[in-house]
């Protein structure tokens, strides 16, 4: 795996602190509040745990499954709820969770799709923006970190469902994906 890396962008300590960063921002703007995570998965499992553990008062979690890539480097455009929240966001302070936005395409229709539902307010916080792809409009109210356009994994973010498990951020050679 480590063959494959072309640069490691964000350290495990980076990610730590930036982690502790978001969180005690979130903690200061949510303190009295009933708040709800929802992680989009598969790529914001690994962010969300850590993130959720730096919170220090009670939260509830949910998770969803929305995919516009499947198993391509690029995003098709068309998103896919491929598993949908388990309990109801109405009346709840809900953050989504993701690990980055790439297009924003996914998270414009989630938030779309989320303020039906009614909840007392919707947020968002993502580890990483590349703003430069960017089609969709978003109002993102908490990030870690804007990146360069470039394919990265890691953190739980994969290639292929491969490469989640590395404990840092990095660029991937680019024979390994193309």
């Amino acid at each position: 795996m480590k063959n494959d890396v072309k640069e490691i962008l964000y350290s495990e300590a980076q990610l730590n602190e930036k982690v502790e960063e978001l969180a005690a921002r979130i903690s200061a703007d949510y303190k009295d509040k009933d708040l709800l995570l929802i992680g989009v998965l598969k790529g914001a499992n690994v962010f969300m745990c850590d993130l959720m553990r730096k919170i220090p008062f009670p939260i509830q979690i949910d998770f969803i499954a929305a995919s516009s890539y499947g198993h391509s480097t690029e995003s098709s455009g068309v998103v896919k709820i491929l598993k949908d929240l388990d309990y109801s966001i109405e009346g709840k302070d809900v953050i989504i969770v993701e690990d980055i936005i790439d297009t924003g395409l996914t998270l414009h229709y989630l938030t779309e799709n989320f303020n039906s539902r009614k909840p007392n307010s919707l947020e968002i916080c993502t580890l990483l923006d590349k703003p430069e792809r960017r089609i969709a409009k978003l109002d993102v109210k908490y990030i870690g970190y804007q990146i360069p356009d470039e394919f990265i994994v890691g953190y739980g973010i994969d290639f292929a469902e491969r490469y989640r498990n590395l404990p840092y951020i990095a660029t991937l050679k680019e024979s390994v994906y193309s």
